[in-house]
């Protein structure tokens, strides 16, 4: 895990290319993260077409991590909320390519995601993650407090409904309760 590196992505035809086929991937093997299978490349490129855009005007963060020159993770703080919430961000889209789970990659890009947060004002985060085959055991190792379930609350990528849960962190005490 040495030698991976994390950063802050910035739109690029590569950078945009590396994140569809990650996504695709993730969709293909069952991940939850608001997408069908089949995923068309074109689909794929559009929406990180525009989360690149609005992560360009400061609307998100997209973190992006490398093992060289390959894209193997990726995590997006949504920071673009309404102006009663100044203080909490998103998490979402935590993404890791089948070859690099259970290595530390998305426990590296959450604990980034949560300093940039800091760095922004954000101290409250929260995120959605699927109950079947979701990340609900990494949320939790780091953290997060378990809200609630609402069932049937998406498809799942081959078809069939899963519930989604809801998780909310802290990043710091001395605030707010």
């Amino acid at each position: 895990m040495s030698d991976i590196q994390i950063k802050a992505l910035s739109p690029s035809p590569e950078i945009c290319a590396m994140l569809s086929e990650l996504l695709i991937e993730t969709v293909a093997n069952g991940g939850s993260v608001s997408f069908l299978h089949p995923l068309s490349r074109k689909a794929a490129e559009a929406f990180w077409s525009n989360s690149l855009s609005a992560a360009e005007r400061g609307e998100r963060i997209i973190l992006g991590a490398f093992d060289g020159d390959r894209l193997i993770g990726t995590v997006t703080l949504l920071l673009d909320l309404p102006p009663n919430q100044p203080h909490r961000a998103e998490i979402a889209k935590m993404m890791t390519c089948i070859s690099h789970r259970h290595c530390g990659i998305a426990t590296a890009l959450l604990r980034e995601a949560e300093r940039i947060a800091v760095a922004h004002g954000r101290w409250l985060l929260v995120l959605d993650t699927a109950e079947d085959e979701g990340a609900a055991g990494l949320y939790e190792r780091m953290g997060f407090k378990l809200t609630g379930v609402i069932p049937d609350y998406a498809f799942k990528p081959h078809g069939g409904l899963t519930g989604t849960l809801i998780y909310w962190k802290r990043l710091h005490e001395g605030v707010p309760a």
